[in-house]
C-alpha cells in the first residue's frame, strides 16, 4: 500500500522523540531533518516539503510545545494537522448541476486507469441512488470502446457509444440521450495519449467548449511518482481541471503525488483507486489519510466499508438468532465470511486499525484461507451445515476429499466453530430480553472480532 515506507519512517522519528521525554529545540530540528528526508524519499515535491517542514518547525519550537507535559505528542499533533492541510484539510465533494444532467469529463494520459475508474465512479454514484451514463469518447485506443462496455456491464451502468466518429459529436448526442432516458449524471471517457500533446489538448478543449462539463476530473497514476504532479499541472494550465483522481494507490508506490498535487496545482484530490476491482474505490478524505500515514489508522473508513457490505436486516436477523438461542450454524459462518471478503483484502482491513500499518509490512497474510474454509463448508451436506456435531470421522474424510483439503483442516475448522458457538452462548444466556434493537445490530457487527478470537 502507498505510504507504507513513509509511515514506517515517520513512526521511527516519533518513537525517538517519545523516548526523550522533554524536548529541546535541537531535538525538534533533528527530527524535522528526518521528516524532510522521509518526505523527499516518498517523492513529494521539494518545494512542498520545504514549506511543510518550515510550518511544522515554526509551530513545534514554541514555548507551549517544548514546555508541555507531552511534547512528542504535541509535535505529532502538529504534523497530523499540517499533513491534513497539505492534502486539502477536508473532503471536497463534486457539486452537482442544479439542472440535470451533471456532466463529468474524465481525462488523463493513456495507462492511468481512466476508463476503469470511469466505471468505478459510475458504480459509486449508483450506490447513492443516481442514474449515471458512461460515454465512449475514446475512439483511438484499440478496444477502448469494448473495454468501457465490459466495465460498464460490471458496474450495471448503461454505456453510450457511436463507434469511431467525432468525439465532440458523441459527447453532444450523449446529452440528448441522457435527457431522453432520465440519466442524471453523464461521465465522458475521453481519449488519452502516451504524452501530453497539442492534438490531445485541442480535442479536450473542443469537447469542453461544446458540452460545458460540470466537473473535469484528471486521472493520474500514483506509480508515476512526481511526474503525476507535472501531468496534473500541465492539464490544469491547458484545460482547467476541477479535481484529481489518483489511481493505483494500493501499489507499492511512494505516494508523493497525493501529498503534492493540491499544493502544486491548487486542485483537490477527490477520489482514489485502491485496487483492480470496481469496489476498490474511495472518496478521498485528507484527515483520514493523514492519520493512516502517521499510523493512527482509519477506523471511519473501515466502518463505512462494513456498512456498505452488511445488510442491516440480515445483521439483525443473525443477532436475534444467536441471542434467541436458535444457534449459529455453518451457513451463518459462510455468509459472514463472504461479507468480510467483499470489504477487501484482510491486509487492507487490518491496515485501517490504529498502529497496524507498519506492522503489516513483513507479515504474509494468506487470503486463500477464506477460500479453503468456504470450500470445506460447501462440501458439507445441508444437515452437516445445520448440525456440525453429526460430522464423524467418515464424514470428515469425505468433506476433506470434496474440498481438496486435509482432515486436519476440517478438524481445525470444527474446533474453531465450536469456540465461536460457546462465545455466542455466553453472550446470549439470560440477557436476551435486556438487549435493545440497536444493541442486537451492534452484536452482529462484532462477528469480525469473534472470527479473530476464535483463530480464523
Amino acid at each position: 500500500m502507498a505510504f507504507e515506507g513513509l509511515s514506517d519512517k515517520l513512526g521511527k522519528v516519533f518513537k525517538k522523540l517519545k523516548s526523550r521525554g522533554k524536548l529541546t529545540e535541537p531535538d525538534i530540528k533533528e527530527a524535522m531533518k528526518e521528516v524532510k528526508m522521509a518526505l523527499l524519499e516518498a517523492d513529494v515535491s521539494y518545494k512542498v516539503v520545504k514549506d511543510f517542514v518550515a510550518n511544522i518547525s515554526e509551530k513545534a519550537v514554541g514555548e507551549e510545545v517544548l514546555n508541555s507535559l507531552t511534547p512528542a505528542q504535541q509535535v505529532i499533533k502538529i504534523v497530523n494537522e499540517e499533513l491534513c492541510a497539505l492534502m486539502g484539510g477536508k473532503q471536497t465533494q463534486i457539486e452537482f448541476a442544479s439542472k440535470p444532467p451533471t456532466i463529468i469529463m474524465m481525462c488523463g494520459l493513456q495507462g492511468s486507469g481512466k476508463t476503469t475508474h470511469a466505471a468505478k465512479l459510475a458504480k459509486h454514484f449508483k450506490k447513492d441512488g443516481r442514474r449515471p451514463l458512461l460515454v465512449a469518447c475514446d475512439i483511438y485506443r484499440p478496444a477502448a470502446i469494448n473495454q468501457l462496455v465490459v466495465v460498464g456491464e460490471k458496474a450495471d451502468t448503461k454505456v453510450f457509444e457511436m463507434g469511431q466518429i467525432d468525439p465532440v459529436k458523441i459527447a453532444k448526442e450523449s446529452l440528448k440521450y441522457a435527457k431522453d432516458y432520465g440519466h442524471d449524471i453523464v461521465i465522458l471517457d475521453t481519449a488519452g495519449r502516451l504524452h501530453i500533446d497539442t492534438e490531445l489538448m485541442n480535442e479536450l478543449k473542443n469537447i469542453k467548449s461544446e458540452v460545458n462539463p460540470t466537473e473535469i476530473i484528471l486521472t493520474v497514476d500514483a506509480m508515476t511518482g512526481q511526474d503525476a504532479v507535472n501531468v496534473a499541472k500541465a492539464f490544469d494550465e491547458a484545460l482547467g481541471i476541477n479535481s484529481v483522481l489518483i489511481s493505483k494507490l494500493d501499489s507499492d508506490t511512494r505516494g508523493g503525488a497525493a501529498l503534492s498535487v493540491l499544493a502544486v496545482t491548487g486542485k483537490p484530490v477527490k477520489f482514489v483507486g485502491t485496487g483492480e476491482k470496481l469496489d476498490d474505490f474511495d472518496v478521498f478524505h485528507p484527515d483520514r489519510m493523514a492519520k493512516r500515514i502517521l499510523g493512527m489508522g482509519d477506523v471511519m473508513s473501515l466502518i463505512e466499508r462494513a456498512e456498505e457490505q452488511v445488510n442491516a436486516r440480515d445483521a439483525e436477523e443473525l443477532a436475534n438468532k444467536v441471542l434467541g438461542g436458535k444457534g449459529f450454524d455453518m451457513n451463518d459462518l459462510l455468509q459472514q465470511l463472504k461479507q468480510i471478503q467483499k470489504m477487501g483484502s484482510m491486509k487492507s482491513l487490518l491496515g485501517m486499525l490504529p498502529g497496524m500499518g507498519s506492522k503489516l509490512n513483513d507479515v504474509d497474510i494468506d487470503e486463500r484461507q477464506f477460500l479453503r474454509i468456504q470450500a470445506i463448508i460447501t462440501s458439507m451436506t445441508k444437515a452437516e451445515r445445520a448440525r456440525p456435531s453429526i460430522i464423524n470421522p467418515q464424514r470428515k474424510r469425505r468433506i476433506a476429499a470434496g474440498s481438496g483439503t486435509k482432515v486436519e483442516d476440517v478438524n481445525k475448522l470444527l474446533k474453531q466453530f465450536e469456540n465461536m458457538q460457546k462465545m455466542f452462548k455466553q453472550l446470549g444466556g439470560n440477557s436476551t430480553k435486556k438487549l435493545s434493537k440497536h444493541e442486537r445490530k451492534r452484536l452482529a457487527g462484532m462477528n469480525l472480532d469473534k472470527l479473530e478470537e476464535s483463530g480464523f
